[in-house]
């Protein structure tokens, strides 16, 4: 048990470490996401807009201003927790590899990918929230920070389950950057006030959005809509390790092999 726990350990660290080297994924988590929320104030008008939340059961009203704020700090955490994880994951594959054949504890490895993953996106979340309760006056910020958490939480997994599964880093960063968009486009009020499209509530940002909006603009807050976020969560991060687990070689062909070459 005191071995896991230090395999555990040690590989969590390792990881966070590699996340501060790549001063890529830094200048994004710092410089990004502020900028993408500026963007959106500046670019879109005060323009009152008439949205359905189905987490309040109600139509709100907003100016477009804020409600694309919202919108864009979401894309933004989306894309900067896949880029960090997928990132990491990717450029860690060999070496994961290595470990294992040297007998490295597969279980300690895999939650401490997993650990990562949630600790990168709370860091996300307090910043984020940081910067639009700064842009915006903000009703609630403690669902508004779960909302962003369930955000990094979702494609974190997805970082992590493409990062062991494409062969090329282009392939990866083009997957992400397309599912983040095409998530956060089709349920961004500003252009689409009804959000009625066919399907919506299938998408993995579908809770955050509803829990991100009504915390930020109504004066109630609903916390149902991030179960969602979390079921979505706990299902990219299961199918991520069970990738991990099928995709990483075990210490047990290399030993046999080593005997019958042996023999």
């Amino acid at each position: 048990m005191r071995l896991s726990w230090t395999a555990f350990t040690e590989l969590l660290r390792c990881t966070l470490l590699g996340h501060l080297r790549n001063r890529l994924a830094l200048v994004l988590a710092v410089a990004f996401i502020p900028i993408w929320i500026a963007v959106a104030r500046l670019c879109t008008s005060d323009q009152v807009v008439r949205i359905r939340l189905d987490a309040i059961g109600a139509p709100l009203s907003a100016p477009a201003s804020q409600v694309g704020q919202v919108a864009s700090a979401l894309g933004a955490v989306t894309m900067v927790a896949g880029f960090i994880t997928f990132t990491e994951t990717f450029q860690s594959r060999q070496m994961d590899r290595r470990l294992l054949l040297a007998g490295y504890p597969r279980l300690p490895m895999l939650l401490a990918k997993l650990a990562a993953v949630a600790l990168t996106a709370a860091v996300l979340a307090f910043y984020t929230t940081i910067v639009l309760w700064v842009s915006l006056p903000v009703r609630h910020t403690a669902p508004l920070a779960l909302a962003f958490a369930g955000a990094g939480l979702v494609y974190g997994g997805i970082g992590l389950l493409l990062g062991s599964l494409v062969r090329g880093e282009l392939e990866g960063f083009f997957l992400i950057i397309m599912l983040s968009l095409v998530d956060t486009g089709l349920q961004n009020p500003v252009f689409n006030t009804l959000m009625d499209v066919a399907g919506v509530s299938a998408l993995p940002l579908y809770g955050v959005n509803q829990l991100a909006l009504s915390s930020t603009l109504t004066p109630q807050s609903a916390w149902s809509p991030g179960l969602l976020s979390l079921a979505w969560s706990a299902a990219t991060g299961a199918l991520a390790l069970l990738v991990l687990h099928t995709h990483r070689p075990s210490r047990a062909p290399w030993s046999r092999r080593t005997r019958v070459q042996a023999g």
